[in-house]
């Protein structure tokens, strides 16, 4: 079906063109080929236009898209990550989108974040010098319809960022009419508008007026880890049949670790251990690793794992090489209070006595008697007060109970509570941040 649609052979040819959705690989990879069919390479530096979503001048962009080519031949007018489609009914995905950012691309998170302001019909001044806890939770919930919760963890940090970097764009979309009054007339032959975007509204007259005159496609990543793995292996096998290559099961394990199955970073590193391992044919669990190295991933696994077996040393090694690779002191503490609370769930877990475990256990032992028990109770629909823990992959669960002997139910839930305090206290004080964290990783393992 895909390939029907961009096929530009036969007469078959598109003005416009809409790729949306949040699997950025399938979408660039369109994309790519949607432009290799209309410009050559030697065309490309006269006759393709990039404009980049959030500097949109809708009077420049209807200008360009009427405006014949340099050269004899096709015109390409590209719209790259547009906001024209956002609108409050986008605030939630927005809000969504502005957090997964935020310790990953701050800067990304930040055009997101002023985008979210004026849609929502606030300024920063608004927001700045804790104005935000003035919006009672009544307003946020009709302006977010339910986006803005937990906003204490994410948005006291992009308000400061955003006003350290002073004067910002206000995000105005312009005149989008015109732009779909431009459309509906239909461009001038040879001329093509292609828009890519994250998020769109299709109740805008804009989204439908290229649905009735263009091509709108869209790319939504698969839903479960082993789903992920499927189109991940499904994307893969023509690269790497092309290069007469193969991955081992072990490697598509320390993939899978590395990349969470994540269809762009797979494929980045696929292509990378390809070319790392030259003539060799089969690509082994030593080649991903000597190719992707060390993720933050893996140093989060490391951490949480060294606090649930009490290996301090290793513990305050490996919370010092986050801290030391930028990553944000709150992020960390993310990451130790869900071990904690899992350790706990653990405990109520084994606790609650439908199913004997112990230390000793081997896994294969774990998946026959205890795995059952927990996806029964993982398809109570939250009824178990643990099913938080019962969800995660079955070897996550596995090493969590046994780690769980290590501690006192008392004194799981004592951490909880401090780990609150930590939290309000890293948010509203001047403390050192390192040193509290090394104080509980302390405590915790002693």
């Amino acid at each position: 079906m895909e390939k029907e649609i961009v096929n530009l052979d036969g007469g078959r040819r598109f003005s416009c063109y809409l790729l949306f959705g949040d699997e950025s690989y399938l979408l660039k990879e369109t994309l790519d080929r949607i432009l290799d069919q209309l410009l050559s390479s030697a065309d490309r530096e006269l006759n393709l236009f990039v404009i980049e979503g959030g500097n949109e001048n809708i009077d420049t962009l209807c200008e360009s898209l009427l405006t014949p080519p340099l050269l004899p031949g096709a015109k390409v007018v590209l719209v790259r990550n547009t906001q024209l489609f956002t609108s409050k009914n986008t605030l939630p995905d927005l809000i969504r989108k502005i957090r997964e950012h935020l310790d990953s691309d701050i800067r990304k998170a930040a055009r997101e974040f002023i985008q979210f302001l004026t849609l929502a019909g606030w300024s920063l001044d608004d927001l700045k010098d804790d104005g935000w806890k003035k919006i009672d939770d009544d307003e946020w919930q009709r302006i977010c319809e339910g986006g803005g919760e937990e906003r204490h963890k994410w948005l006291p940090r992009l308000v400061e960022y955003c006003h350290s970097l002073g004067e910002m764009p206000d995000g105005g979309d312009g005149d989008i009419d015109r732009l779909s009054d431009v459309l509906s007339k239909g461009l001038p032959a040879d001329n093509h508008l292609i828009i890519t975007a994250e998020t769109v509204d299709k109740r805008k007259k804009l989204f439908k007026v290229i649905s009735e005159m263009g091509t709108v496609l869209q790319f939504t990543p698969e839903k479960g880890e082993q789903k992920q793995k499927q189109a991940v292996m499904g994307t893969a096998r023509e690269m790497l049949n092309s290069a007469g290559k193969r991955l081992t099961p072990a490697a598509w394990i320390a993939l899978g670790r590395k990349t969470g199955f994540d269809l762009r970073g797979s494929m980045g590193a696929i292509e990378k251990v390809i070319t790392y391992t030259g003539e060799k044919t089969e690509i082994d669990e030593a080649d991903i690793e000597a190719v992707i190295g060390k993720t933050k991933e893996d140093s989060i696994f490391d951490l949480t794992e060294a606090m649930a077996t009490g290996d301090l040393k290793k513990a305050l090694l490996t919370m010092g090489e986050l801290l030391n690779l930028g990553n944000h002191h709150l992020m960390i503490l993310t990451m130790i209070s869900r071990e904690i609370r899992y350790l706990l769930h653990a405990k109520l877990f084994i606790k609650a006595g439908e199913f004997s475990f112990s230390p000793q256990m081997d896994y294969s032992q774990f998946q026959k008697r205890v795995v059952p028990v927990l996806k029964s109770w993982a398809a109570s629909g939250g009824k178990h007060p643990s099913s938080e823990l019962a969800v995660q992959h079955p070897y996550v669960i596995y090493n969590v109970m046994r780690h769980s002997f290590r501690f006192r139910e008392q004194d799981l839930t004592s951490y909880l509570g401090e780990l609150a305090d930590m939290d309000l206290a890293l948010k509203s004080t001047g403390k050192d941040p390192r040193l509290m964290l090394e104080r509980f990783l302390t405590r915790v393992c002693a």
